[in-house]
């Protein structure tokens, strides 16, 4: 999300194959190195596996996590012949996390991913539902693809229903929609007849844009970045920032938009440079698409000799972690958490029902008011 992300991750797509599936390559990956890597005892790793009530959600979820990381694979002892396993009555939800390896928590900017594996974790334990997580690549287009394909078919084969994290490529998601009930979390995939759980993105956009008018700006640019895998959630952002400042009667000058469109694809650096240029032509706060791109902006814009909020405002959008030194960023707060509950409770009831109408609930979400918003200098003076 990430990365999404996913989403919500900033993403740097720097590594390279190997080093992106280094932890699988590892041999002799048990528990006890599990354990040793996350310094908690062999038996709390045992337990998570087994969904013990007794464990600590976002434990589990760490846990999981790095599990896939390194490859390791849970096998459940058999059974005794004539035995009923209350494990055999239980569904199981493959999780794919789309996002380059060492970029899901080696991050300055928090780690949205883990927050909503600890949803999930939530619900699975509660509902005694398996979590098999596996990270996939960006670039890789199929499920014939090598991250896809190091899955084993052994374990594909066991999965009542899938949930994403972060954006996809539509022909990945189009591929497991024709074999698994498919829920995706945080990222809603246009025409698909995709059940999704997301934040609800106009009413957030909304809070900002009122937020910045009520300190008396007029000028209010959009700024985003471009992005390997599309991002179709910064389009949703721009979407309901055109329709608040219309409605605001704010006019929309295109000019003081970027990277909304696929033909302009600028680096984060050339993005900056235009939206120092368009300050001087009049822009007096940008909202940008996430926090990560905002934090960038903010950092950049200091290096130019301003002041933030002093010299231009800037808002942002997920909530995640500020980076060190980074400034207390005014920004939307998605509740993460949430998402991975209700989105693990979908798959659920999805798994009873295959063939439901497909749904896209959007949760509300809070503003979150920061330093880096203030009144337009020339109201200052």
């Amino acid at each position: 999300m990430h990365r999404r992300d996913s989403c919500l991750l900033r993403f740097r797509f720097r590594d390279s194959l190997a080093e992106a599936l280094a932890f699988p390559q590892m041999p002799n990956i048990n528990q006890q190195v599990i354990a040793d890597r996350l310094k908690i005892s062999r038996a709390t790793v045992s337990r998570c596996f087994t969904n013990h009530p007794g464990i600590n959600p976002k434990t589990r979820a760490k846990v999981f996590a790095l599990a896939s990381k390194m490859g390791y694979t849970h096998f459940e002892k058999r059974a005794p012949v004539g035995s009923v396993r209350k494990s055999a009555r239980s569904l199981v939800f493959g999780v794919l996390v789309c996002v380059d390896l060492p970029n899901f928590d080696n991050t300055a900017y928090g780690n949205p991913g883990q927050d909503l594996l600890n949803g999930l974790s939530d619900f699975a334990r509660s509902q005694h539902v398996r979590l098999d997580l596996h990270f996939v690549r960006p670039e890789d287009l199929h499920l014939d693809s090598p991250s896809y394909s190091r899955i084993a078919a052994s374990r594909r084969r066991i999965w009542d229903g899938v949930i994403l994290i972060y954006p996809f490529p539509r022909s990945v998601v189009d591929e497991l929609m024709l074999k698994y009930p498919v829920v995706s979390l945080v990222v809603q995939y246009g025409g698909a007849a995709l059940n999704c759980v997301d934040v609800d993105h106009h009413r957030g956009v909304g809070k900002l844009i009122d937020h910045l008018y009520s300190r008396g700006h007029r000028r209010i640019g959009f700024f985003t970045w471009h992005y390997p895998v599309e991002a179709g959630w910064s389009r949703r952002r721009f979407c309901a920032y055109v329709e608040r400042i219309t409605a605001l009667g704010i006019p929309l000058r295109m000019e003081d938009v970027i990277n909304i469109s696929p033909d302009e694809a600028l680096s984060a650096e050339a993005a900056g440079e235009k939206a120092l240029a368009r300050m001087k032509d009049g822009v007096t706060a940008w909202l940008c698409a996430a926090d990560h791109q905002a934090y960038d902006l903010a950092r950049f814009f200091q290096s130019k000799g301003l002041r933030v909020p002093e010299d231009v405002s800037i808002a942002g959008f997920d909530g995640i972690a500020r980076p060190a030194g980074g400034p207390q960023l005014s920004t939307i707060q998605i509740p993460f958490h949430q998402i991975g509950v209700i989105g693990a409770k979908r798959l659920f009831d999805l798994i009873q029902k295959r063939f439901d109408p497909p749904q896209q609930i959007l949760l509300d979400c809070d503003l979150k008011e920061g330093t880096t918003i203030a009144v337009p200098r020339l109201l200052r003076a």
